[in-house]
């Protein structure tokens, strides 16, 4: 019964992060820059892979580590891959245990912070407000997903 809606969500996040990462690859074309853009296929092509990988502990932190070093570079070389980091947020609470996804999230929500703010010129409240409560939002799915998936497997 809850796995219908297991994998809804699941294949929401996919749908968000294809969605986030068009945007940002259009909109760096739109701004002449093409090295951006072309990473940005690069970090789908990556993500795309994660699914096949996340089942294998090691596999899947290597491949979340690739993916996260990967958007970092192209969220400091074009803004709108800052938000990219947000679908992010699923993948490290479905691959790292909790204590390092935590971690993780904790970790890529302030870089985002940051870094939006860098491009910016200014830390706004919304920049560091918005962020944070979507952290919060996606971690407490996460959870609440893996509260399903156990108790549908008890």
């Amino acid at each position: 019964m809850t796995d219908f809606p297991l994998r809804l969500l699941r294949s929401s996040v996919h749908v968000t992060a294809a969605g986030l990462l068009l945007i940002a690859v259009l909109g760096a074309l739109r701004e002449g820059r093409g090295w951006p853009a072309a990473g940005g296929v690069l970090l789908g092509l990556l993500y795309a892979a994660g699914p096949a990988l996340q089942g294998r502990a090691v596999a899947g932190q290597v491949w979340l580590g690739l993916v996260t070093g990967w958007w970092a570079v192209l969220a400091v070389a074009a803004p709108p891959f800052v938000w990219v980091a947000f679908p992010l947020l699923f993948a490290y609470l479905h691959v790292l245990p909790l204590w390092g996804a935590m971690f993780g999230v904790a970790v890529l929500t302030s870089a985002a912070i940051v870094t939006a703010a860098w491009h910016a010129g200014e830390l706004t409240t919304a920049l560091l407000v918005g962020p944070g409560v979507a952290a919060v939002v996606v971690t407490l799915l996460a959870l609440a997903c893996k509260a399903l998936r156990a108790a549908g497997q008890s």
